[in-house]
């Protein structure tokens, strides 16, 4: 080979090398020594005990003055409590807080954590309003965090095991639960009070329903995943609801809500791609339909309402049973072949709320609890590997609990036991 070839070779490589493009990762920056130091004093103390006890009473009854001790609540445990999660993600490996996804999560956190920490003392009426509408926007500026942190934890699957992984996103949601709680609590009782001569009388304590209806929240759910259903996969079953339809119980609707989405939007899926499976997708044969069944209401002896979602969509296989409530366990958008069956798909949303700053809010898990209902985000049958697993942490979360039991081959039943929270008194959440 002449000299001429080599120096040609060379050079060609070299242009590769230019035109090639690399993604350098960087460490996330440093807070500011402020920031360093409230974040240090707020994480030293532990947040106080939450109690649905201490969220319900600022209103029983709703005052003035009520309104004003839920504000200084507001400000003494949310920065608490986001003080500790910015704490946990800068002790994630280095590796894994350099991903671009969690450094953004941290940052949110740290910049939130700063505004409700240094917020001046809200002593008047007209400043909640002003803390209110400013909340409100804080509120509205993380739906999308958990999304992005699953994106971040997705892409860093080689350096965390999968027991890490979950332990630390049980923390992050869990926390997740009681700031938004603590937050959209306070909110809805301080627009209550606003218009409280033009409400009247009502079931409602803030974000906490008295009187939640289980079966108007079925049919509510069950209409947008049907209508879902038939936009992604073409046919959607019916829902027979059966058992106490008349039952309610206290209880906050929106975590009721999601909920039933996502145990809805599993048993949908799978009875559609059974029927398609066993009978060909222009068959004349019916969908099977998925049955719910609600409990009689709770108790003082029997302080639990109990749901059953059973449908006939297949089953789990055995093999993938144990990995059900995994988060990321997944076969959407991957070849049936690999058995994964349809309770595999338990991704929400995928990335389209991670990469957008549209605020659209498209793909994004939390729009449920920013009043616009999870309408706002669920916009796909299968996409990011958290519903099942959130939905039991929104089970628990008050003292309740969500099993899935299958018949492989044949179906699924789901059951949901929510513990009535006016039966919770002053037990942690």
């Amino acid at each position: 080979m002449s000299a001429g070839t080599i120096a040609k070779g060379r050079v060609a490589a070299t242009r590769r090398l230019q035109r090639r493009s690399f993604h350098v990762r960087h460490a996330p920056d440093p807070p500011s020594a402020q920031t360093s130091q409230l974040l240090a004093s707020y994480a030293a103390h532990p947040p106080h005990p939450l109690t649905l006890n201490s969220l319900v009473a600022f209103g029983q009854p709703l005052t003035p003055e009520s309104i004003l001790r839920s504000v200084s609540f507001v400000l003494s445990e949310i920065p608490r409590r986001l003080a500790r999660r910015a704490r946990a993600l800068e002790t994630l490996p280095f590796i894994v807080g350099t991903n671009p996804y969690v450094s953004k999560t941290l940052n949110a956190y740290r910049q939130s954590f700063q505004f409700l920490a240094s917020y001046p003392p809200v002593t008047t009426l007209e400043e909640n309003t002003s803390f209110t509408a400013e909340l409100s926007h804080l509120v509205e500026s993380h739906r999308n965090d958990i999304p992005t942190m699953a994106k971040g934890f997705q892409e860093c699957v080689k350096y965390m095991s999968p027991t890490q992984i979950s332990s630390f996103l049980d923390g992050a949601i869990r926390n997740r639960i009681s700031v938004r709680l603590i937050a959209e609590q306070h909110i809805a009782l301080s627009q209550a009070l606003e218009r409280q001569t033009e409400v009247g009388l009502t079931s409602h304590y803030g974000i906490v329903d008295m009187a939640c209806s289980p079966a108007a929240m079925v049919k509510m759910c069950g209409a947008f995943v049907s209508e879902l259903c038939e936009a992604t996969l073409g046919a959607a079953p019916t829902i027979v609801l059966d058992g106490h339809q008349d039952t309610t119980f206290a209880y906050v609707p929106v975590h009721l809500e999601y909920i039933l989405t996502e145990i809805l939007k599993n048993a949908f899926r799978a009875t559609v791609e059974r029927h398609y499976q066993l009978h060909g997708t222009t068959s004349v044969h019916q969908v099977t339909p998925v049955t719910v069944t609600i409990s009689p209401p709770p108790s003082p002896a029997s302080p639990f309402l109990s749901i059953r979602v059973r449908d006939q969509g297949g089953g789990v296989s055995p093999s993938n049973m144990a990995r059900i409530f995994s988060y990321a366990f997944t076969t959407a958008g991957y070849a049936e072949s690999d058995g994964g069956g349809p309770y595999a798909a338990q991704h929400v949303g995928g990335s389209a709320a991670v990469g957008g700053s549209t605020g659209t809010g498209d793909g994004n898990l939390f729009g449920e609890i920013t009043g616009k209902g999870v309408q706002v985000g669920l916009g796909t049958i299968a996409g990011l590997g958290y519903g099942l697993p959130m939905s039991r942490l929104y089970a628990r979360y008050f003292g309740g609990s969500l099993d899935l039991f299958s018949l492989d081959g044949w179906g699924s039943d789901v059951y949901v036991k929510l513990r009535s929270v006016d039966q919770v008194g002053n037990a942690q959440i």
